[in-house]
């Protein structure tokens, strides 16, 4: 069996993923760590807090990984797509007002 090649839009989403992960898990302990609306006191009296705990890190870990993912993409961009001369904004082209003929007699009643 050869040795096949992880693509780069895998490993992309892999590395993503960790780097989401690491940073809910640093989120989770600055929350309970600050004790941000008794979160901390909470847990530490809870028999379940592991579990609370868990299920914190692990919904905060898929956002923030979906973000760190949405960012990585959005990263991966061609600055060759432009096509205004530089600068902060494009050019606005101003419409024309068009006449248009409206027809004041009332519909026909069936």
């Amino acid at each position: 069996m050869s040795k096949q090649k992880t693509p780069d839009l895998i490993r992309l989403y892999i590395k993503s993923c960790m780097i989401g992960f690491v940073l809910a898990a640093l989120f989770v302990a600055l929350l309970l760590g600050l004790d941000v609306m008794g979160l901390g006191g909470l847990v530490a009296r809870s028999d379940v807090g592991l579990v609370a705990v868990l299920v914190l890190w692990l919904l905060n870990g898929i956002v923030f990984a979906g973000v760190q993912f949405a960012i990585a993409v959005m990263g991966l961009a061609d600055d060759d797509d432009d096509d205004h001369d530089g600068g902060l904004f494009a050019r606005v082209y101003l419409a024309e007002p068009v006449p248009v003929r409206v027809d004041r007699r009332p519909p026909p009643r069936r």
